[in-house]
């Protein structure tokens, strides 16, 4: 059966804990990619030239995404064995911490290797953290509430994405503003890292106050009762999602291509391009970027609603289609230097992107069952993230080719050919709006093993 109905102040509890959240750990995430994009290649890598800094400092960026694999792994087992809140709560103290510390790490110029080493151990953490924390946010919102609505209120985690990058860019824009290029290169990118301590509190504080998910707790007295029948203990939950959801897996993975390639390049990669290529001051590159998160943070559960309405494939389908025919406007239009045009460009990349990103959350809720769908969304959203959002603005850089005599064509059919990835994998699955999340429980005992005569 689905999840019962909650009060109006409950379930507002529920939805501001999962985006609060969110916000804070996607704040801690932005802020350090866009620190990469302007600061850490002098700070950390100052041997070498500039291109060759900046794509040592996006290296340091990709790095957390290897641990995000590890970390889906581990806090989906858990979340699928004790339950969503836990999870989260621990995910939002870890990954918080880990931003704070960067704030006060040593540069290269004060204590040498040992600085990009450090930044590496704590982007780590970081990507641990974030491998978690995304599948328990939107499972605790998406399995709470009423069905008919669960596009809409499972998009709200989603936009604690660009809330964070608003959050994020805002401050640094800020410092941009009143503070000359050398003061914020010397001390002031700290200052956002160090904000993260009070974030860190206020989400904490939210997170504790909210119930455990209803549809989970009803799954757990089930997988208790058969375990109490058979005398069998309950299967690992990475067992079950690949004996019977190996599809859903690939699924939610190919779903991710586009939108996550897409994501860092319009938001990270814009701030590098428009620095170096276009040669124009930082301040303008956040604010372009912070206005366009603006718009996207409000359209998100706007997309969501509308896959309640329609199904999550057609909206889904037509973000991806979207954002590979815009990948060639899309550097046209920042490269007139225009402030207006750059807000255009990163503007209507993000709006298509959040077609995708919009009912993301409850498409991939709908794809796994109870007792094995922390695991299920986190591993196949965390092994797309590791193919696809990690390696981006290094292969951008790549295609790219240098600072003097950028080839866009290349990046541009880099967008194009994730995009067709996204689009068969979404097109190739059947519609899931109408799926009830509390039906299949995917209880799955251990196999007995024949004992010896």
């Amino acid at each position: 059966m689905s999840a019962p109905a909650q009060s109006g102040a409950r379930f507002g509890r529920v939805v501001g804990a999962s985006i609060i959240g969110t916000t804070v750990e996607w704040y801690d995430f932005f802020l350090y990619g866009s620190a990469a994009a302007l600061v850490f290649g002098p700070l950390f890598f100052p041997e070498q030239d500039d291109f060759v800094g900046v794509l040592a400092a996006f290296a340091t960026y990709a790095v957390g995404f290897f641990a995000r694999p590890v970390g889906a792994l581990v806090f989906g087992h858990f979340g699928d064995r004790l339950g969503r809140k836990k999870l989260l709560v621990i995910s939002l103290m870890m990954m918080g911490s880990a931003t704070f510390l960067i704030g006060l790490l040593p540069t290269y110029d004060s204590v040498g290797v040992l600085a990009p080493v450090l930044l590496i151990a704590l982007r780590l953490i970081q990507g641990f953290a974030l491998g978690g924390e995304w599948g328990g946010a939107v499972l605790i919102v998406s399995e709470h509430g009423k069905p008919e609505h669960r596009g809409f209120w499972a998009s709200w985690p989603q936009a604690g994405a660009p809330a964070g990058n608003l959050l994020a860019t805002g401050v640094l824009a800020l410092l941009a503003t009143f503070q000359s290029d050398a003061q914020f290169e010397a001390w002031g990118w700290r200052i956002p890292f160090l904000l993260s301590a009070v974030l860190i509190i206020v989400g904490l504080w939210v997170r504790l106050s909210v119930s455990e998910s209803p549809v989970f707790l009803e799954a757990q007295r089930e997988a208790e009762a058969k375990a109490a029948q058979s005398g069998v203990a309950e299967a690992a939950p990475i067992v079950t999602v690949l004996t019977r959801y190996k599809r859903e897996v690939l699924t939610a993975m190919g779903a991710r291509i586009a939108e996550n390639v897409s994501f860092y390049l319009l938001t990270a990669f814009s701030l590098t391009y428009l620095t170096n290529v276009g040669g124009l001051d930082s301040s303008f590159a956040l604010n372009a970027v912070l206005i366009a998160s603006a718009v996207h943070l409000v359209t998100i559960p706007l997309w969501g609603a509308l896959s309640d309405r329609i199904g999550r494939k057609p909206v889904y389908l037509f973000g991806a289609a979207g954002v590979g025919v815009w990948a060639f406007a899309f550097f046209g239009l920042l490269d007139t230097g225009n402030f207006f045009l750059a807000v255009v460009a990163i503007t209507v990349g993000l709006l298509f992107h959040g077609a995708m990103y919009g009912p993301q959350a409850a498409f991939f809720s709908e794809l796994f069952g109870t007792k094995a769908r922390y695991t299920g969304v986190s591993v196949g959203a965390q092994l797309a993230s590791l193919v696809a959002g990690a390696p981006a603005p290094l292969i951008a850089l790549a295609l790219l080719g240098s600072f003097e005599d950028p080839n866009v064509v290349a990046v541009g059919l880099y967008i194009v050919v994730c995009a067709v990835v996204t689009l068969i994998a979404v097109w190739s699955y059947s519609e899931t709006r109408t799926r009830d999340l509390g039906e299949d429980k995917a209880v799955v005992v251990k196999e007995r093993r024949p004992t010896s005569v």
